[in-house]
């Protein structure tokens, strides 16, 4: 017969022990401290926006992102704002050549376009000086009467253009040859007198009137560039440097002054340029 034991059984009771709550944890204030933190940094700079002239929030912008360079080399800063400055009002782009020498690249130009403003003015005013003393509005014509019948000038963005062209009466070259008129050689001396009183460069082109259809060979082409390179020798041999022609062509009959009358005299003309500085 086997006994019942008369022992109680045994009851092992596990308890599970909890930490604690969540808002009884520490993890919240590890944020709730960066919070604090930021909000202090944010309050700080608005106060310091407030406190501060533009020069120191010009020099504080510019010690977190430089645009003054350091070295030759130097791009303005880099980052998100590639070398410009919230606080600034002129935006730089990183291009290597630093604020300075930016501000001095600037300077240069405005000087260098101010400069060629004035040389371009006086130009004008010299060109237009020559135009009036060859008109003879000066009071004291170089031109006379009979001379003044061939010349027509204008001054364009080009330049002052005197044109020398001939008529029914008098011609400028023999017929069909190169060989400059008596007329001609005294006008070219003019032009040479009042042209040696600045030093623009100067362009000669030659035109021609139009040859009859039953010609078998009109000689345009080669006659109009004969009678410009006479000009040419003719302004030289009256003190004109050789250095100052830029430019000796023919346009042979292409561009007739008279349209209408491709054959008329008045096509056979000369057109001594005196070219612009700039």
């Amino acid at each position: 017969m086997t006994a019942t034991p008369n022992a109680a059984p045994v009851l092992i009771k596990r308890k599970k022990v909890v930490g604690g709550d969540g808002h009884h944890g520490g993890a919240w204030k590890v944020a709730y401290a960066d919070f604090v933190t930021a909000m202090m940094a944010f309050f700080l700079l608005m106060w310091l926006l407030n406190a501060t002239s533009e020069d120191a929030r010009q020099g504080l912008a510019a010690y977190f992102s430089p645009s003054v360079p350091i070295s030759r080399a130097s791009g303005g800063g880099d980052g998100a704002f590639e070398g410009s400055s919230t606080f600034s009002e002129d935006s730089m782009s990183p291009d290597g050549i630093g604020a300075a020498q930016r501000d001095l690249a600037e300077t240069n130009e405005a000087s260098s376009d101010q400069n060629q403003e004035q040389e371009v003015a006086g130009d004008d005013k010299e060109l237009k000086e020559l135009d009036s003393e060859l008109r003879g509005n000066s009071g004291e014509s170089l031109i006379s009467d009979s001379m003044l019948k061939h010349i027509v000038t204008r001054v364009t963005d080009k330049g002052l253009i005197i044109e020398l062209y001939a008529t029914d009466q008098q011609a400028l070259f023999q017929e069909g040859t190169a060989q400059p008129t008596q007329l001609l050689r005294q006008i070219v001396g003019m032009v040479a007198r009042v042209s040696g009183k600045v030093t623009n460069g100067i362009e000669i082109a030659g035109y021609m009137r139009s040859y009859p259809v039953v010609v078998a060979k009109a000689p345009v082409w080669e006659l109009s560039t004969d009678r410009a390179g006479a000009v040419r020798q003719l302004l030289e041999s009256s003190g004109i440097q050789q250095s100052r022609i830029r430019r000796v062509v023919g346009h042979a009959d292409r561009e007739p002054a008279l349209p209408d009358e491709p054959m008329a005299a008045r096509n056979n003309r000369i057109e001594i340029t005196l070219l612009r500085k700039q």
